[in-house]
């Protein structure tokens, strides 16, 4: 029976506990090096990960792995995922792995994978890894064909330029005090590093990671630090980025919080008005706000849903040939020079509007006027509570009660064992009243299960 694996950002869990032990660590290294074999040439990894404690206890298992199928290693260390996913691309490697588990807390991990062309790996080819877990052992290289590690001292200011290289030539960030909280993770040196080189005054915070602090009280997960820091330093904007750096938030000069949707909706009115968006629109996930979509559609510009993930996201701008989608939990994906999210450039986009226009980020930023929306995230015990019919029947109410004029998701979280329950429409209350009828019936079901198999 084949093993399952990868949810909808590669393999998460706890550390040290299966599925995120070295010992399964090792399986899915040498998997990988069987599955994504292309040629007789030597072949080539790219490891690099976050600041999590774990991070040192899966990146040698995944090294061992490699190297048993005859595939050579370069490490880079701590680097946002969206290095791993350039330098692979750059360094002409096989496949690149990020050890990470994005915003979770520290005493989780994952292993993300990318292939040859920097994008994350498709289902099939996962369920390929999977299905060659328990065997690749059997094809291991004879002693002389082992492969070989090093590591890439110069990898992050190879990121450093390449970021710097998305701001538009002849801008500058001199004379804007910008706060910027790395959430002790994967960008910590390379964030302030960029802002500082284009001529930003940065206030670091999130810069000391000690393995456990990963994106505790800090960055996306809790920016209220970030938003304080802004007003006490009187800065111009601040950025907050998570634990791998893939997504960010952005708050204005007066600490208030602009979500992915809001930088979309900037970054889409900005190139279509510079003929630079193509596709005729942006993609964006189920998540995202109506008005957001109102907003678009006024401009002639398209809003393109997908599934919630970021992966669904950059799979449709492929299909479509779109070069500008995102979530509105921020990952925004920047397509013509990025193959996954990326909040450090997404970044300087929005700085490059701010300098372009001369205008505070509270009216650069605050594009549109969104509809009411709820969002209720629980944490249920096991089981399948939406396989319940108390919540089917709550979750049907909900759409009929909301009709054309809204819109209602809820759906189990690809990455912890939490359901989603979002819903969005015109009156405040009626959404409100939705989410906590949906809940409370999340709620029992999960307490009925858990009963039931005791």
């Amino acid at each position: 029976m084949t093993r399952k694996l990868f949810g909808t950002d590669g393999i998460r869990g706890t550390a040290n506990s299966e599925p995120m032990t070295a010992e399964t660590a090792l399986k899915v290294a040498m998997a990988a090096g069987r599955c994504l074999r292309r040629g007789d040439h030597r072949h080539l990894a790219v490891i690099g990960k976050d600041t999590r404690l774990s991070g040192y206890m899966i990146e040698p298992a995944l090294t061992a792995g490699f190297i048993a199928m005859g595939v050579d290693v370069v490490l880079v260390g701590p680097l946002p995922t969206p290095a791993i996913a350039m330098l692979t691309r750059s360094l002409r490697a096989d496949l690149g792995v990020m050890i990470s588990a994005s915003h979770n807390p520290f005493e989780d991990n994952g292993i993300k994978l990318f292939g040859a062309d920097g994008y994350k790996l498709s289902d099939e080819i996962e369920a390929g890894i999977e299905a060659e877990l328990e065997r690749a052992a059997d094809f291991r290289v004879p002693p002389h064909e082992l492969g070989r590690a090093k590591r890439l001292d110069d990898a992050g200011g190879r990121y450093i330029e390449f970021v710097k290289s998305s701001f538009p030539k002849g801008l500058r960030l001199d004379g804007l005090k910008v706060v910027i909280d790395c959430a002790h993770g994967a960008a910590y040196k390379v964030a302030p590093t960029v802002l500082w080189e284009l001529g930003a005054e940065v206030i670091a915070l999130g810069v000391a990671p000690d393995g456990l602090n990963i994106n505790r009280d800090s960055g996306t997960m809790a920016p209220q630090a970030m938003q304080r820091a802004v007003v006490e330093h009187k800065a111009d904007l601040g950025i907050a980025l998570d634990g791998d750096a893939d997504r960010l938030l952005i708050a204005d000069e007066a600490g208030r919080i602009l979500d992915g949707d809001q930088l979309m909706a900037l970054m889409a009115q900005n190139w279509h008005r510079a003929g630079r968006l193509q596709a005729g629109g942006v993609v964006a996930t189920l998540m995202s706000n109506l008005g957001l979509e109102r907003h678009l559609a006024r401009s002639g510009i398209r809003l393109y849903r997908t599934a919630v993930g970021d992966r669904y996201v950059v799979e449709a701008m492929r299909r479509l040939g779109s070069n500008l989608g995102g979530e509105q939990s921020g990952h925004i994906i920047l397509g013509d020079t990025s193959t996954t999210g990326d909040g450090l450039m997404a970044a300087l986009q929005v700085l490059a509007a701010r300098v372009e226009t001369g205008a505070p980020a509270s009216a650069v930023c605050n594009v549109f006027k969104p509809v009411p929306q709820l969002l209720r995230n629980l944490r249920f015990a096991g089981g399948a509570p939406l396989e319940h019919a108390a919540v089917k029947k709550a979750i049907s109410a909900g759409e009929r009660k909301l009709g054309k004029a809204g819109r209602l998701s809820v759906r189990r979280s690809g990455t912890e064992p939490v359901i989603r329950i979002m819903a969005q429409g015109e009156d405040v209350r009626l959404v409100s009243e939705i989410v906590d009828a949906i809940a409370a019936a999340v709620i029992a079901a999960d307490e009925a299960q858990g009963k039931a198999a005791e």
